[in-house]
């Protein structure tokens, strides 16, 4: 078996709720340490990475505050509390020797830097952890879809999605017993039956740019290293 990475260059896309560990809100030190963790053992195999973090630790507990806020203004308020995620996370890397930039897509010098592209690839070929904060900077769109725009920009090899559970299954497999895991799929399969694997914004881009998305268990120690060797368990959507 070989043990040289099978994808160089990957953006992994991270929920906020998976930060949150047993809490009902904010962030699990313990869980962003462990995922830290988890990027570093890739990182030291040579492989070059970004992340694109949701806000759902966040944001979602302040929602029902929310709920008679203006959509655009809300979208805004969930793309500040990813910057706070990225900011948290790079804090866990750099705690454990990886070096890690954040770039926001609205300006926010005081804390980080503005998304450039060309600064990024930089980043990235000086063996940096890229972070990329707010979205992509406008309402109406997911991290899903900021993750999928990044990871094209970026010219990687391919977008993981580290989630709550081991790949795609036909129903939430905590609330349905005999729920179908599947392999692989097509970006048609997923729209057609309307897996939620990502939104349909970013599956139609990563469809349309040939991007391959990885679906895995953040949860699973070295779930991750294996992904990027083409190995473990996970759904690849190609």
């Amino acid at each position: 078996m070989s043990s040289e990475p099978k994808y160089r260059r990957v953006l992994l896309k991270l929920s906020g709720e998976g930060l949150m560990g047993q809490k009902a809100f904010g962030l699990c030190d313990e869980t962003v340490g462990r995922i830290a963790r988890e990027i570093k053992s890739v990182h030291d195999m040579g492989v070059e990475i970004c992340l694109v973090i949701g806000a759902g630790n966040i944001f979602r507990g302040v929602s029902s505050a929310a709920a008679n806020i203006e959509r655009t203004s809300a979208d805004y308020m969930g793309m500040l509390a990813t910057v706070m995620n990225a900011l948290a996370m790079q804090s866990a890397l750099e705690g454990v020797g990886v070096d890690t930039r954040v770039q926001s897509a609205i300006p926010m010098p005081t804390v980080c830097e503005p998304f450039i592209r060309r600064r990024a690839v930089r980043h990235l070929e000086k063996k940096r952890v890229v972070i990329f904060a707010a979205g992509t900077g406008n309402p109406y769109f997911t991290t899903d879809t900021a993750a999928a725009l990044r990871a094209i920009e970026m010219d990687c090899d391919a977008l993981l999605k580290g989630t709550q559970v081991d790949g795609v299954y036909s129903a939430d497999p905590k609330k349905v017993a005999d729920a179908v895991r599947y392999d692989t799929l097509s970006y048609q399969d997923v729209l057609a039956r309307d897996l939620r694997v990502m939104d349909a914004s970013a599956i139609a881009l990563t469809r349309d740019n040939g991007m391959p998305i990885l679906v895995f268990s953040m949860h699973t120690p070295g779930a991750f290293a294996d992904v990027t060797h083409g190995r473990g368990t996970y759904t690849i959507v190609e």
